[in-house]
């Protein structure tokens, strides 16, 4: 077994689209449109794809509801990853250490995309790959 993708739902195929390529790196790896949505995956290096979903004519945006948590992303470099996404005028939250329990820590910061995802951006290393 393998871990494919995983699926949000978007308002703005071009917000979300240029958001993830901008923040992460993600290029557009299939784009389907069908009648009443739109399937865009997105692919970073590694294979792992990340599905947008647009469901034509809805105007409202999605309720993330009590259940979601986050995505999350690993990079080689935190600290510029953190001042590149600042540049770009993408906000993202202040830096964090966490030591964990055993031994070992994460370093890491959290992101919203245009709909209000929280995306975890972690320091490569340890258990984070």
């Amino acid at each position: 077994m393998a871990m494919i993708h995983s699926m949000i739902r978007v308002l703005d195929e071009t917000r979300s689209v240029e958001f993830y390529r901008n923040a992460f790196g993600l290029q557009i790896a299939g784009r389907y449109e069908f009648e009443s949505f739109v399937l865009i995956y997105l692919a970073d290096e590694q294979g792992f794809e990340l599905e947008l979903t647009v469901n034509k004519g809805r105007a409202e945006p999605y309720d993330l509801g009590n259940g979601y948590g986050h995505l999350a992303v690993s990079v080689a470099d935190l600290a510029a990853a953190h001042g590149q996404m600042k540049t770009l005028g993408l906000e993202p939250g202040d830096l964090k250490l966490l030591v964990l329990p055993g031994g070992g820590e994460a370093r890491f910061f959290f992101i919203a995309d245009p709909d209000g995802y929280k995306i975890e951006v972690l320091q490569r290393g340890g258990r984070y790959k």
